[in-house]
């Protein structure tokens, strides 16, 4: 079964940066499968913020995050990346990994808090 470790988060200033990163142990078909990232911001639900597919070649990001955060994964080490720059007091959350069409058990997810 899989299971997902993120990991990156912290505090940080507005306007900074931050590289998050997710192991899918376990998984026997990430390398064929779209994978996404989640947000559940404080007192909210957890929501996709961005995706890409299998071959790396299309990535989709949720309006608020587009052209600041950048999506992308290594096959062969079962591993995806978000790079978030620009980083807004909205940004703050705790953001998971998971298959782009949610399935198994959700990490521990990893804490971004945005603050001056």
């Amino acid at each position: 079964q899989v299971q997902f470790v993120e990991s990156g988060g912290g505090l940080v200033q507005p306007g900074g940066s931050l590289r998050l990163s997710c192991v899918a142990s376990g998984s026997d078909d990430f390398n064929l499968s779209p994978m996404g990232w989640y947000r559940q911001a404080p007192g909210q639900r957890r929501e996709l913020i961005a995706r890409i597919n299998s071959f790396s070649s299309v990535s989709v990001y949720e309006d608020s995050v587009k052209g600041r955060f950048t999506i992308s994964r290594d096959n062969a080490k079962k591993t995806m990346y978000l790079q978030m720059n620009s980083l807004k007091f909205e940004d703050t959350g705790v953001y998971y990994c998971n298959y782009y069409n949610p399935r198994g058990s959700w990490g521990q997810g990893t804490r971004v808090t945005v603050s001056s």
